[in-house]
């Protein structure tokens, strides 16, 4: 099977596991609401704080900058929390197991000694990619678009790491890439499939919206937040498509049996290069939740 056909394969893998347990969505759905919410309460007072007496918005105010960099772990902070609630719920299905989303949530808030600082870290080397593409020019926007990439890639398993080992951020990190070079090798198309969903899924919705557009009036405004709706809907999907995916490649990265993949596909993904066991929750063999530390 070509990598393509893999990625898909994979999809469609993980969309089994979401539709026998299609309450994972809440948790990405928490995430999202939680996010806008404080994104407004975050950019009100730092939009007042920004505005000089001439009502100009002055973005250089230290005050400014600290406000944002907070503002931004705490937003970090609610996408990690809420990813490692569904980290564990699905590792749950994996395992046989019924939890529910305060479950998942508890299972989360007890990760919080690590799930912080692993934001602040992802936080600050956001802040500094976005500041070497801004002020950087065509090279600044290239190195920060290459070195994004790479560190989407190494960090791909940090989120498993923290949750099921317990381990800090920056060993989380040093894990995650010994992972991905010993049993991922340079195969970046896996995730592939998820994204194909995602794309096929707001495509699908842009045919209605035409038609709702095309008819005008308060039908064109129905149409544009059934469209809007729509592509929530298509997100929260794909958000928990990514959070099982990660579990079934860190169980199988593990050594842990990963139900409804077939080993063929999860070694396709891979493409194993002198894979060793893995350490932790799985190779220890403690049975299933977090590990006790």
């Amino acid at each position: 099977m070509g990598r393509f056909q893999n990625s898909i394969a994979l999809a469609k893998s993980s969309w089994q596991v979401l539709r026998d347990d299609k309450h994972l969505t809440i948790l990405p759905l928490l995430s999202l609401l939680s996010t806008i919410v404080l994104a407004v309460a975050v950019l009100l007072p730092i939009g007042l704080i920004a505005r000089d007496g001439s009502g100009n918005y002055n973005a250089s105010k230290p005050l400014v900058w600290v406000l944002g960099f907070l503002g931004s772990v705490a937003l970090t902070y609610i996408v990690v929390f809420f990813n490692a609630a569904l980290v564990f719920a699905a590792n749950s299905r994996f395992q046989g197991d019924a939890v529910s989303v305060s479950d998942a949530i508890a299972a989360a808030r007890a990760r919080s000694h690590v799930l912080l600082p692993w934001a602040i870290v992802s936080a600050t080397v956001s802040v500094v990619l976005r500041a070497v593409e801004q002020r950087g020019g065509i090279i600044g926007r290239i190195v920060g678009s290459i070195a994004g990439v790479a560190w989407s890639v190494v960090t791909f398993l940090v989120l498993p790491v923290l949750v099921f080992e317990g381990i800090g951020p920056i060993a989380a990190v040093k894990r995650s890439g010994e992972l991905f070079k010993h049993t991922w090798g340079e195969n970046l198309m896996t995730n592939a499939g998820i994204g194909i969903v995602g794309f096929i899924g707001v495509v699908a919705g842009v045919v209605p919206l035409l038609l709702f557009l095309a008819v005008g009036g308060p039908i064109a405004v129905l149409g544009i937040a059934l469209f809007v709706l729509w592509c929530v809907a298509v997100f929260l999907v794909t958000s928990t498509l990514t959070g099982i995916f990660q579990v079934a490649l860190y169980r199988f990265a593990t050594g842990a049996p990963v139900p409804g993949f077939e080993p063929t596909q999860l070694s396709g993904s891979f493409r194993t290069r002198g894979a060793r066991p893995g350490r932790g929750l799985f190779g220890g063999g403690n049975g299933g939740g977090f590990p006790t530390t």
